[in-house]
Parts: C-alpha cells; structure tokens; sequence
C-alpha cells in the first residue's frame, strides 16, 4: 500500500514516517475520445459544518472529469455528503451531483435552526450552543427530538432509488448504543434514519431507533470507514477527505475548548489506527507468499491518498463544528476546491516527470 500526503503545502519525508507516500499513477479506465478517467474510491470524514470542504472537494473532483467514482465511505457529516454525492451521480450525473450539494448546503446555512441562544449561522450562537451541551442533554433541552436534518434530507434524497439503483456503492458509519460496535450501512440499506444515526451527536441529539437497535453518531467508531473500500472496493486508489483538525498550536484552557480538542485528538486517533491496521495487513501479504490471495493483490496495489482540511482552512482547530454561518461555510467550500486542484496539479506535475 502507498500514500500520497496530498496535504498540498509539502509532501511528507518518508524518512519522518513508516509509510512512502506517493501520487496516483497511470490511469486505470479510458474513455471514448481518448480522456483519461481514473477509478476512485471515497473516504469522508464527520465534522460538523467543517464538512462544507468536503464538498468543495468534491464540487472540484467532480467538476474535472477525470475520474469513475466506484465507493463511498463516510460518517457524520460525511455520510451526508455521500448520500446526495450518490444521490446527484444517479439521478443526473455529475453536474446533477455538484448541483445537489451545493443546494444542501445553502439550504443548511441559510435555514440554521434557532437555538436558545440565536440562529445556528451565527459563530456566537454555535459556541454558546457547544457549552450547553456540557450541562443539558438534549432530551431536556430538546425534549421533542426535533432534527432539522431530517426534513432537509427527507427533501433533498430519494432512499429508494438509492437503494435498487445507487451509481456508487455507499459504506454508512454509525454507532450501536447497547455495544459500542460500528454498524456498516450499504446501499442497498440506506435510509434516512441510517443517515440520521451516523449523525447522532449524542450531546445534541436523540438516539436514533433501527430495528430494534439505538445508535449514536459514527465517528465514535470509524471515522470515516476505510477497510471496506479497501477490501470489498474495486479502486487501487483511495482519496480521504480528514476535516478534524490534527494541529493546535496552544493548550486549550476553557471547557468547550478542551472538549473540543478531545473530541479531534479521538475522531483522528480512531482515522490513524484503521490506517495502521491497513498497513499491517499489506505487510503481512507481503512478506508470505502464501497469501498470494486476490485480497493480497488488491491491497498491495492500494493507494491511499489524502486532502486535509486542517492544512488548508486556517484556524479550523478553533472554530465551532456547529458554525452554519454562510461566510464560513462558503470559506471552507472554496478551500476544499483549492486544495482538490492543487492535489491534481501536483499528480500531473509528477506524472509528467516521471514519464
């Protein structure tokens, strides 16, 4: 397996880490006219409203051309930005996709719900919002359970034909509540309470009820899934959309600041070990030649490619993951998009040298 540190700011020193990070090769697919597409996988990290780079990721990468999208894996926010990513290639495409993203998350940021403490879309109000949660649950706060995501999504997504005719397979993450174990939802298993459950922050939400199982948000589990696409996934190449923050410059010395931290330094830890796991297995096909399985061969050609939102969007590690404010959520958009377009200039750039 090999990496490719698409952070665009420097490519790390394979001397620094274990692993050798390298660009995506020669493609694998080539359309009628003679352009060139690649066969790409997806992993997309939870974060809140930093899920907004995600979809200018994916605005760029589907606005290129360049590639057939073959799974996606997401939690959280992620999950979101998969399920109409998935939602927008069946039923129209690509421009149909880009289209539908950016209608969620207009329509997400302009209609941020009032809370106690003002409109969502306000950074005051997020912040004032996140300290609340240290001291209401929200069966108190919100006795209701009332989820403004769930009518957006009942709106924006049709279930049904996702699940008879998805144009990607999807990897949905949640959390069982009783157990502490992830559930996969695939394709043809994706509801909207499925969606819902990978987004259930148990500070702010209602557990989410599936066939007799409560289930919390995804990101206390996989963060985004990367096995699946790995293992069961047809694409050598995988990119990884990371939104929670790995770098704070200072120790955080207020309550909201330090669960704040917390809650990064555990969604990245959960990131690191499955990519750990990755590379122990690779390793492991590598050095018997027993296991010269299909499996072995799909994991040593693996690529595992990443654009991190930390590296792109300055002050991330510090800004609220409830911060729905157009400003904000258009900033990181419009990272996402300049970070997918420096990752591809500089996979051309190598290619050509190495040709």
């Amino acid at each position: 397996m090999q990496y490719d540190e698409t952070n665009t700011a420097a490519t790390r020193d394979a001397a620094d880490d274990k692993h050798a990070w390298h660009v995506m090769r020669a493609p694998v697919e080539r359309r009628k006219g003679g352009a060139a597409r690649r066969a790409l996988s997806l992993a997309l990290q939870g974060g809140g409203s930093f899920g907004a780079f995600t979809w200018g990721v994916l605005d760029h990468l589907l606005d290129s051309d360049r590639f057939e999208f073959d799974a996606v894996s997401g939690t959280s926010a992620g999950a979101v930005n998969a399920v109409i990513f998935a939602n927008g290639l069946t039923q129209g495409g690509p421009e149909e996709a880009r289209r539908q993203l950016e209608h969620f998350w207009r329509r997400m940021s302009h209609s941020a719900p009032i809370s106690p403490f003002g409109r969502l879309g306000h950074p005051a109000a997020a912040a004032a919002l996140e300290i609340s949660t240290l001291i209401f649950s929200p069966y108190q706060f919100n006795p209701l359970g009332v989820n403004p995501l769930r009518e957006f999504l009942a709106d924006e997504i049709d279930f049904a034909r996702l699940r008879r005719e998805s144009a990607v397979r999807l990897f949905i993450a949640a959390t069982r509540v009783a157990d502490g174990r992830l559930r996969l939802f695939r394709e043809d298993e994706i509801t909207l309470e499925a969606v819902l459950a990978s987004t259930c922050l148990p500070l702010l939400n209602h557990a989410v009820e599936i066939d007799g199982d409560w289930y919390w948000d995804g990101s206390f589990t996989a963060n985004p899934p990367l096995r699946p696409l790995a293992i069961d996934g047809k694409a050598d190449d995988i990119m990884l959309v990371q939104v929670t923050p790995e770098k704070y410059d200072e120790v955080p010395r207020f309550s909201a600041d330090i669960t704040r931290r917390v809650s990064q330094i555990t969604s990245n830890s959960l990131l690191h070990k499955e990519i750990e796991l990755l590379y122990d297995m690779v390793e492991l096909c590598r050095g018997e030649g027993i296991f010269d399985s299909a499996r072995c061969r799909k994991l040593r050609r693996l690529r595992l490619h990443r654009i991190a939102a930390g590296d792109a969007a300055e002050g991330l590690a510090q800004a609220s993951a409830l911060d729905l404010d157009w400003s904000f959520v258009a900033r990181l958009r419009d990272s996402g998009r300049k970070a997918a377009a420096a990752w591809l200039a500089d996979a051309e750039s190598r290619k050509a040298g190495e040709a």
